[in-house]
């Protein structure tokens, strides 16, 4: 990419699985964000392009975190937005369309998550760049994809989440519907993006062809909903809240213990035989109505016989001891509260709590969950300030020269 390099670890970057790849993030909030985030991890060198006026509105989203360098930057956008270099571009102004597609003639990717059309409308959009770079791969992400008779309404997370079938799905049976505690709309359309990005590169290599990735926040969340959709189109079953219950695995969920949760999935007879040994009634494994994990699939069944002697064993000892208790033999395992995760010893050995520099400070945020044998850790950025690069790419990127860097800036291009 030029003279342009990642912002750290630059000595180890021909280890980088993506080295030399350039990706151009025109993207906001987390569905776009997340996923160039994670081509930058894997070593790609990363460009986020913001509106000099009206930057990424997510450097506003809490937590804000006050340093020694400036009045706050926002932990939340930094945790999304690391290992990226920053460029302010005005894609309403005659240069500023001139100048994307500058960045696009030296590019592989660029990410979009705008509503369809909005590019087109821009004079920006797919079949217009890939004149600048045939071999462009164009990621699009958006709530209901770039095709059928949805594409052009407008899209959340939650969104997402209602549309695609899992808000029907979660919860209690006697409440209504609850969403998923996490903006999975976004995290999952930003991962598919991520994979299709991928093949459409590996594809592009080899053919010297581009394409584009389109990825819906609906399909997304669809294929999240496991077996429910063929239990309705097998058997018209509709998938309805079940608590922390599964649709017939029994026992296999949330059980109260001395002091919080476990999750307990022992249901097959060689895990059931093995739980009974440990709380000392093995007795219990041959009781002719529990015996096989076929009987204790039976709803009735498991309310009056096995969810009675689970919470009787489990209410005497705490967390701890109960993950102790079961070691490597029963899957048992404590619920854990997010300071008990990031604090959580086995996090720590995988290295998934990272430290990123935020207004000054170190904060601690999630850290890469893709483990590479060979590249191993690939050590991580912070996130850019608004344009923080612009010079640095128009000069070094694009070989611009001084007198025309000052003519994009005064024109309010970048």
């Amino acid at each position: 990419m030029g003279g342009v390099k990642a912002q750290d670890g630059d000595a180890r970057e021909e280890a980088r699985p993506l080295a030399g790849i350039v990706v151009l993030d025109i993207t906001r909030v987390v569905a776009g964000p997340f996923c160039s985030m994670l081509l930058a991890d894997l070593g790609a060198t990363v460009i986020k392009v913001e509106h000099p006026d009206d930057p990424d509105y997510a450097r506003s989203f809490p937590p804000m975190v006050t340093g020694k360098e400036d009045a706050g930057e926002s932990a939340f956008f930094s945790q999304f937005n690391r290992n990226k270099l920053g460029i302010t571009v005005n894609l309403k102004s005659p240069d500023g369309k001139e100048l994307l597609k500058q960045l696009v003639r030296q590019a592989d990717v660029l990410v979009e998550n705008f509503r369809p059309g909005t590019m087109d409308k821009l004079g920006l959009g797919y079949e217009e760049l890939r004149r600048c770079n045939p071999r462009l791969v164009y990621t699009a992400i958006s709530g209901f994809g770039r095709t059928g008779p949805n594409s052009s309404r407008p899209a959340f997370d939650n969104t997402g989440q209602a549309v695609g079938g899992l808000w029907s799905m979660n919860g209690y049976p006697d409440r209504p519907p609850v969403r998923v505690g996490t903006i999975i709309g976004d995290l999952a359309a930003s991962l598919y993006a991520t994979i299709g990005t991928l093949a459409a590169l590996r594809s592009a290599e080899s053919t010297g062809n581009g394409q584009v990735v389109d990825v819906s926040q609906q399909d997304s969340i669809l294929t999240l909903t496991e077996n429910a959709v063929v239990r309705y189109t097998t058997k018209g079953e509709v998938a309805a809240p079940l608590g922390n219950d599964h649709p017939f695995v029994r026992p296999y969920g949330q059980f109260p213990c001395k002091d919080g949760y476990v999750f307990f999935g022992g249901y097959t007879d060689k895990f059931w035989r093995l739980t009974c040994e440990m709380f000392g009634e093995p007795h219990q494994a041959d009781d002719p109505e529990i015996d096989t994990m076929e009987k204790r699939f039976d709803p009735e069944v498991a309310d009056r016989k096995v969810k009675p002697l689970l919470e009787r064993w489990f209410s005497a000892y705490g967390k701890a001891e109960l993950e102790a208790m079961a070691g490597d033999r029963i899957p048992l395992s404590a619920i854990r509260s997010v300071p008990e995760v990031v604090e959580d010893p086995h996090v720590a050995a995988r290295n998934m709590i990272v430290e990123i520099p935020v207004a000054g400070e170190s904060v601690r945020m999630f850290g890469s969950p893709i483990k590479l044998s060979r590249t191993g850790e690939i050590p991580l950025g912070k996130a850019p300030t608004p344009g923080e690069h612009t010079r640095t790419i128009l000069s070094e990127f694009l070989k611009l020269d001084e007198e025309e860097i000052r003519r994009l800036v005064d024109g309010g291009a970048v």
